[in-house]
């Protein structure tokens, strides 16, 4: 198995409906790999339903709620991690989420909000897990960004491209500096995902409630011809926590169906 006898701590290991989110898959994922997981989500009913996916197949799930964007919380969650499994191996950041406007429409706090809730998860998840990875002599840090981070997606989300490119930039200096101790960080910036988020979020906030209409019109943006999955951002993640990546460090792989790539689709 490809992480046998490695920790994982997950944050949004769960899903915000019925379905494969990014989180919950790479749970699994990794628990069908071998890994011990340590699933983090603000919903306490969200993790449990990881956790009964993993275990009913005969894997090992601890779940843990935790507000990641509060900083007492998230050392907390970090130590009970270690406590629970005696070591951190593999930290995915997986939060986020996004508030439309450009800088004249969102207010201050809609701005510092998106940087919170975007950018400052990973760094504090980072700034208490680094010091055990350290002590263990090595470790694997994978960010979820967004291909927001690196070009325009068609409506105005200053706040949260800014977030998300900060995310990436982040892992790249912390991978620079964590190189000589093993640690390893990445990044993965997704284009448009089918998850549980378009039916119960984006449908109302983009498509007047319509999650049909909406899916339709973003499966035709993608040069592919229909967006991605949980489960093709769970895979990225896993090769890149895995010792598969074990010369790859300070990278950002795209997953989003050549989006990034083509002329059309956002305008």
């Amino acid at each position: 198995m490809r992480l046998e006898n490695k920790v994982a701590l997950i944050s949004g290991a769960g899903s915000v409906g019925p379905g494969w989110g990014n989180g919950k898959s790479t749970a699994v994922a990794f628990a069908r790999e071998g890994a011990r997981i340590f699933a983090i989500d603000l919903v306490p009913e969200a993790a449990a339903e990881t956790q009964r996916i993993i275990t009913s197949e005969g894997g090992i799930c601890e779940t843990h709620n935790c507000d990641v964007t509060d900083a007492v919380q998230v050392k907390a969650m970090i130590d009970a991690c270690v406590a629970q499994f005696g070591r951190i191996d593999i930290l995915i950041n997986n939060v986020g989420g996004s508030v439309p406007g450009g800088p004249v429409e969102l207010s201050q706090e809609d701005w510092q909000g998106q940087l919170d809730f975007n950018l400052t998860p990973a760094f504090l998840a980072c700034k208490y897990a680094l010091p055990y990875m350290e002590s263990q002599g090595g470790g694997a840090i994978v960010n979820i960004s967004s291909i927001a981070g690196l070009r325009h997606i068609g409506n105005d989300h200053v706040g949260y491209a800014a977030a998300k490119a900060g995310l990436v930039q982040f892992g790249r200096a912390l991978a620079v500096k964590y190189a000589p101790l093993g640690i390893r960080c990445n990044s993965i910036s997704p284009g448009l995902m089918h998850t549980p988020l378009v039916e119960v979020r984006l449908a109302a906030q983009y498509g007047a409630g319509n999650a049909a209409e909406l899916i339709e019109k973003r499966n035709k943006q993608v040069p592919m011809g229909h967006m991605g999955e949980g489960w093709d951002v769970a895979y990225a993640a896993l090769y890149l926590a895995s010792d598969e990546a074990k010369y790859v460090t300070a990278a950002d792989l795209v997953v989003d169906g050549g989006l990034i790539a083509a002329t059309h689709g956002f305008q």
